[in-house]
């Protein structure tokens, strides 16, 4: 039987905002423990990512909540950073409208700056363990008045040996505090900490059923290992797509596929462990802003990214275990929306993937790979759905006036509206590879002659470079003493400046690659921290200098 939010006796100001976020019907999860955390019992919650769990606590943290008190009301505890700023966001979201003031506390960032928030009054408090402790320590956070402690993703803090800080955290609050644990298993470790820290906890399990969420539309593709690429650009070409993850297994497969889509007109980035904190969160914001369309990482990627507007995720690769496949497409399909969850899996795979449809309980639907004629009725039929809606909604006298001088001229009135639509289309291409986008965008299909595109169209003619100066505001020129004598492709320069300057390759602008050398456009920040770098870069295990040009 479906519920409500309003049902919940929750304040009036949380309904409204939940409506306002779109979300009409609870959860499971939500259901079953929103009305436990409102009536002051501990919970217990096993659910996955993408379940609606960070609702399922911050709405009823939130209704408790009185703002202003000067002092930490609730407490939040995360495995991760990337997780804690992503909690504090949503909790941040919810409470706004009370006036709720939200900090989220981990290492990496200044603690100067988190103790200067702290004294200034926060009511709840996101963190991670090692930060958390450090600040219990100095005497900066002081949990005694705290009413609800939430520990997040539980198994995986245990996991990371974070017992011991848990334990320590824990008892610097209040006895008679509420505790609710959501993990997305439970272990005997997790039961043995609830049975010292909890108070006859109300449990929800989710059906083994639900460990993928009902709104995934779970499908599987049998391709040839070295199509795996080409397999992966049709089904970008076909899908309505509006932001993807892409999962590869190893870090330089990350770095590799993103300069592939790059090349191809998509606006794609690498996410991997390889990056440092910093890189990594520059990468993450600038696809959860909208600034890049494909994110392709590794597991790195698959706890704690909670971003709503991801459409599609694809598992480039399968995961060795099934559990992580479930982490991997709990990316799509959250806060109510639907998703598509797509594996590319070879014959040899097959047996591994019927283990992981075991695992999850639910079958994906094997589908098969669009093919030219397809992918040419899609683009037919898109561009037909542009000019139906300029039909409606644009004014069109200057083009009738033209059509009408064609047409007196002795044309035949179709043959105008064929050479129009020929000419949107080369338009529309062109502008694809501009912009590297996947949603309306056709990509190319042929590899540039000596280059990679990266959105980026000045300072080219017929695929060479006009200069030594870069002619994208923002971006310098450098320059590699390797090009095409020496074997080096648009995917090495990539994966080389990415790794060994430790930069997003979705910073990566133009590259040119010449007989004897390589031009390559870069963000003026990081100039000085890949020249730093130079002797360190190798294409093709030689070792190559790099310098402005």
């Amino acid at each position: 039987m479906s519920t409500s939010f309003d049902q919940f006796d929750l304040a009036p100001a949380l309904v409204q905002t939940v409506a306002d976020r779109g979300y009409a019907t609870p959860t499971p999860i939500q259901r079953a423990l929103i009305p436990a955390m409102l009536a002051g019992r501990d919970v217990v919650g096993q659910a996955q990512t993408g379940t609606g769990k960070t609702a399922a606590f911050a709405l009823p943290l939130l209704h408790k909540l009185t703002p202003g008190q000067g002092h930490v009301q609730a407490l939040v505890l995360t495995p991760t950073r990337e997780l804690a700023k992503q909690v504090a966001a949503a909790v941040y979201t919810y409470g706004a409208e009370a006036g709720a003031r939200v900090l989220p506390i981990y290492g990496g960032d200044s603690i100067g700056r988190q103790i200067r928030r702290l004294k200034k009054g926060i009511d709840v408090v996101v963190g991670t363990p090692g930060r958390l402790l450090d600040l219990i320590r100095r005497r900066e956070l002081d949990l005694s008045g705290v009413e609800t402690v939430v520990l997040d993703e539980a198994d995986e803090m245990l996991s990371m040996g974070f017992i011991d800080d848990i334990e320590s955290i824990l008892s610097a609050t209040p006895a008679d505090r509420q505790t609710a644990f959501f993990s997305a298993t439970l272990p005997q470790s997790i039961q043995r900490l609830a049975n010292r820290h909890m108070r006859n906890p109300e449990t929800c399990r989710l059906e083994p059923g639900q460990r993928t969420a009902d709104t995934i539309d779970q499908r599987y593709y049998v391709v040839r290992h070295h199509e795996r690429t080409a397999a992966l650009l049709r089904l970008l070409q076909a899908e309505p797509t509006d932001s993807v993850i892409v999962f590869a297994r190893t870090r330089k497969g990350s770095f590799d596929l993103a300069a592939a889509l790059q090349q191809h007109g998509y606006r794609a980035g690498a996410l991997n462990g390889a990056m440092d904190q910093h890189a990594r969160n520059r990468m993450l914001d600038r696809f959860r802003n909208r600034r890049i369309d494909v994110l392709v990482g590794t597991d790195v990627a698959s706890r704690g990214l909670d971003i709503d507007h991801i459409s599609h995720v694809v598992n480039y690769e399968l995961p060795r275990d099934p559990e992580v496949y479930v982490h991997r497409v709990g990316r799509t399909g959250r806060a109510g929306n639907t998703g598509v969850a797509m594996t590319l899996v070879t014959n040899r795979e097959q047996r591994k993937l019927k283990k992981i449809e075991r695992y999850t309980k639910r079958s994906m639907t094997r589908t098969p790979l669009p093919t030219e004629a397809d992918l040419r009725a899609l683009r037919d039929e898109r561009l037909a759905d542009r000019l139906t809606k300029r039909l409606a909604d644009a004014t069109l006298d200057r083009e009738r006036a033209i059509a009408a001088t064609l047409v007196a001229e002795g044309h035949d009135p179709l043959d105008v509206a064929a050479a129009a639509l020929q000419s949107a289309r080369q338009n529309t291409s062109t502008k694809a590879g501009a912009k590297g986008g996947s949603r309306t965008a056709t990509p190319r299909t042929s590899r540039p002659s000596n280059g990679r595109s990266n959105g980026h169209s000045n300072g080219r003619r017929n695929g060479r470079s006009t200069g030594h100066s870069s002619h994208e505001q923002g971006m310098v020129r450098l320059t590699l003493d390797a090009g095409k004598a020496s074997g080096a492709r648009p995917g090495h320069v990539v994966s080389t400046l990415s790794h060994f300057g430790d930069i997003p390759g979705g910073a990566i602008g133009k590259i040119t690659i010449e007989n004897r050398h390589t031009l390559v456009d870069v963000p003026a920040d990081l100039v000085d921290q890949l020249l730093a770098q130079s002797g360190n870069y190798k294409i093709k295990n030689q070792r190559v200098q790099l310098a402005r040009a």
